[in-house]
């Protein structure tokens, strides 16, 4: 009889044990499944400044190259060589002459390339820069979502301008809402031309790497759209009640190239982010290189928990 119970105990010990890791199992997909995190991403550039090319000035003297600024590299000319070599006076007949000429042809065209910037058409690989602002924002300003939504559909990331708009209208979205700032952090260095496009890449792709699925892009002017998997919530399910009582929060990240040096302030308190955001929003298309803006969640109904938060932007300042 003993013996029997002992069994039945074992029996019921064991029956609740499968049944608490089913349960577990339950819970712990469901709270995955809520915590996914839709993305979307704005970006376009190039860390190739375009070709240079010189053209020589024209003046009164006309386009004869014998004669004053019409010759290539300007400033030299023949009636300015002549007298000053004493033409006339047995210098050495004409080939001496045209030796003379050839030769302060190539001193003006040396000097004309160097002031010019050289032939080379890059930039000078010692001064670009590389920064990341990011902000964490409380999922109530689902306001500043829109936005950022409204602008990968319409802007023009193939552009110069259009790459400075995206910038300059990203970071003002930001700047209107201080309001829902909780996080911040930034980043920036100076660096090689090669090493800035890495650095680049590296940044967006960490931001990327975060994102369950990428639902909205606009890179180069080629938009993508795509669905998010439907949440137990939005299909009426069961949710994990701790889950929904977290905070929950919409993290913008705005990374940029730019010829030059560049010097974004840490992040301390509202002020310093601030100042970031207006840094940034204020580089002009003739500087600008690369842009990229991120922001997660991007479709409606997603957000970012406190144990999302901790897990994935570890970095992050209270401001």
């Amino acid at each position: 009889m003993l013996n029997r119970q002992k069994r039945n105990n074992k029996f019921w010990l064991k029956s609740l044990l499968i049944l608490g890791l089913v349960l577990s199992f339950f819970f712990t997909n469901t709270h995955t499944a809520l915590a996914a995190r839709t993305g979307g991403r704005i970006g376009g550039g190039s860390f190739r400044a375009p070709t240079r090319t010189y053209s020589s000035p024209r003046s009164g003297y006309g386009s004869n190259p014998g004669y004053g600024y019409g010759y290539p590299g300007g400033g030299f000319g023949f009636p300015f060589l002549l007298p000053f070599f004493g033409f006339g006076g047995g210098f050495g007949g004409l080939f001496s002459i045209l030796i003379l000429i050839a030769i302060a042809n190539f001193v003006v065209r040396s000097f004309s390339s160097i002031g010019a910037g050289g032939d080379s058409g890059y930039l000078d690989r010692s001064k670009v820069s590389v920064a990341q602002v990011q902000v964490g924002l409380l999922s109530s300003a689902r306001e500043l979502q829109q936005e950022l939504n409204d602008l990968a559909r319409t802007a023009d990331t193939s552009s110069a301008s259009g790459r400075a708009m995206v910038l300059q209208e990203s970071t003002l979205a930001l700047l209107r809402h201080p309001e829902y700032w909780v996080y911040g952090v930034t980043e920036s260095q100076q660096t090689t031309l090669e090493e800035a496009e890495a650095k680049f890449n590296q940044l967006s792709l960490t931001e990327r790497s975060k994102f369950t699925t990428e639902t909205l892009s606009n890179v180069e002017n080629i938009i993508r759209q795509a669905e998010r998997e439907a949440l137990p919530s939005d299909r009426g399910e069961l949710v994990n009640s701790t889950n929904q009582e977290s905070g929950e929060y919409i993290i913008a990240t705005v990374i940029i190239g730019i010829d030059g040096k560049f010097q974004l302030p840490t992040i301390e308190g509202s002020d310093d982010l601030r100042q970031a955001l207006q840094q940034m929003g204020s580089i002009g298309s003739d500087r600008l290189l690369a842009v990229e803006v991120l922001w997660t969640p991007q479709a409606e109904g997603d957000a970012l928990t406190t144990d999302d938060i901790l897990a994935y932007y570890p970095n992050l300042k209270l401001v």
